[in-house]
This record gives structure tokens, sequence and C-alpha cells, in this order.
């Protein structure tokens, strides 16, 4: 009698026992599911800690500040102020060139093209090609203009920045640009493409040189855009 009722005591017990933890078990479960459906581009350049708390999906998540670019006012081929990065509905592909380089400028400028035809239709998506030399002229834009971007230019902007584009270049977009102190017209950039969420912050760097880094740049610029659906579902852009 007595094991009897031993053991229907220990039956009661694990029965309260999964009535009581499964369902703590499929909260977490499901809350380390639900945060881990979808991929992520990592975001780069310094961060640190706000002391602030966010909640998401029941859990207190640290507060990160990110590294973010500051909007900047350029120049386009018509002599038009452009406002670069003030929108915060677009996300943003970027490199640096000069007009007299038949190198690297001009192999990021014709790689480049092949990228923005394929997102032409989305209107969520834009495309900068900035000069790093001051002294470029509104012809020399144009030119680069028509050469590339023919039909593609209400996707893909041509500018240019004053003296200070160089800082602006390393300090904002985490990129090189340096002048040759021994030839002024001659400078140092990146063979980079940078990708810049709506938020204004670096998402990924696409090495030309590396075949892979230019399939992976329209690949990630597909999952930004699904990030930036599914963060702002409702947002519209500001004109």
């Amino acid at each position: 009698m007595q094991n009897k009722s031993r053991r229907k005591n220990i039956s009661t017990f694990v029965i309260l026992a999964i009535v009581l933890l499964v369902p703590g078990f499929l909260y977490i479960g499901l809350n380390k599911i639900g945060s881990n459906t979808y991929l992520k581009l990592p975001v780069y350049g310094e961060k640190h800690l706000s002391g602030k708390m966010n909640r998401k999906m029941g859990r207190e998540i640290p507060d990160t500040v990110f590294h973010q670019i500051s909007p900047l006012t350029l120049v386009n081929a018509k002599g038009d102020s452009v406002s670069f990065l003030r929108s915060d509905s677009l996300i943003s592909v970027v490199h640096t060139f000069y007009s007299t380089d038949k190198g690297l400028s001009k192999a990021m400028l014709e790689n480049l093209r092949p990228v923005v035809e394929r997102f032409k239709n989305n209107h969520k998506v834009k495309f900068y090609s900035i000069s790093v030399d001051s002294a470029d002229s509104l012809l020399n834009l144009s030119q680069i203009r028509d050469q590339y971007t023919k039909g593609l230019d209400t996707h893909w902007d041509i500018l240019k920045g004053s003296s200070d584009i160089l800082s602006y270049v390393r300090e904002q977009l985490l990129s090189d640009a340096l002048q040759d102190p021994a030839d002024p017209s001659r400078f140092t950039i990146s063979s980079q493409y940078i990708l810049i969420d709506s938020e204004r912050r670096i998402r990924g760097f696409y090495d030309i040189n590396l075949k892979a880094n230019m399939e992976r740049l329209e690949d990630e610029i597909k999952v930004q855009l699904v990030e930036e659906a599914r963060n702002n579902p409702l947002k519209v852009e500001k004109r």
C-alpha cells in the first residue's frame, strides 16, 4: 500500500514538473529560434555600450551604439547639391574614384554597372561613386556619368566633394583615401565597395579583386533589403 502511495506521489510530482517546466523550456526555445530565423550582416566600425537596456522578445539586451556615417552634401555632374545618406529609408553602395585614374578607378566604375543594372527596379537601393579629387571638374564628372551610368543615372550618382573629402572617406567611410605627396594629381583609393544601411551603418566591404566578393555584394544587398523590410515595414522615404 505504501509502495503504491509512493509511486502515486512520484507520478504526481513528475506530472507537475512537466506542467510547470515544459512551457518555460518551450518559451526559451522558441525565443532563441525566433531570434535567429534570418541572416543579419555584421556592423563595422567602433561600437560601445550606451548603458541602456532594450527589451526584445522578453529578454533584456544591452543597447549598443554603432559607428554611424555623418550625412554630407556633395555635388553631381550638373553642379546640383546632392544629400548623401540623409534618407532614412535607403541602403547605399559607395566607392571612391578620381577621373584621371585609368586603372583602379576605371575598374571600380566598370564593375559596378552590372550590379546597378540588377537593382535598377528597386528604389530602396542607391549607388554612389565619389571622387576624392576636389580638382575634378563638372566636365570630368559629366564624362564619367555619360560613359558609365547611361540609363541608370536615377539610381547611380557620380559625385565630388570639397577639399576635406579625403578625411571624410577615411574617418566616416573607414576607407583608404590619401593624396600622393610627390604628385598631387595622384591618390591612393580603396579597391572595396561599401554597403551602408538606412541607419548609416557600414554592413559590408567588398574587394573588386575577388570575384566571390562581387557575387557576395549582390547577395548581401538582398539580405540587407530583407532586414530593412523586417525592421521598418511601414517606413516611407522622407523627401
